[in-house]
């Protein structure tokens, strides 16, 4: 064989690996950021879009919780969206005194949210942000 057919050879693996690499890669979703609350094993997952039904990067979800002995301890979370809009608040608690609300906020619009994670351990939200 002349070095001419191995160099090709190798120029044509290498191209055909690259390019199978990089398939994989660029299939792959982007990870929904979760946050933690420590307090029970249910859990919130949201998905927010916009008025044209786009994914929102970076809405903020906002969720205070009280609990304890006249609701003294106070635990805040705050999360942001991925680029496919989705993010989740895990370790709700199972039984609240209260119903939790959930505050959702991209720049200037932002929308309530009120749930119990007692009736509906594991809730998934749709939310659209509109301006008007």
């Amino acid at each position: 064989m002349r070095f001419g057919q191995v160099r090709s050879i190798r120029f044509f693996g290498l191209t055909l690996f690259l390019f199978l690499c990089g398939g994989l890669l660029s299939a792959q979703s982007p990870q929904i950021p979760v946050v933690d609350g420590g307090l029970g094993s249910c859990r919130a997952d949201f998905t927010v879009k916009d008025g044209s039904d786009k994914p929102i990067y970076n809405a903020k979800i906002h969720v205070l919780i009280k609990y304890g002995f006249l609701s003294k301890r106070k635990t805040e979370l705050e999360v942001g969206t991925n680029s496919d809009g989705k993010a989740s608040v895990t370790g709700l608690p199972n039984m609240p005194k209260k119903p939790l609300e959930f505050t959702i906020k991209s720049g200037t619009v932002s929308k309530s949210i009120s749930d119990d994670p007692s009736d509906n351990c594991r809730a998934k939200f749709d939310v659209t942000l509109t301006v008007y």
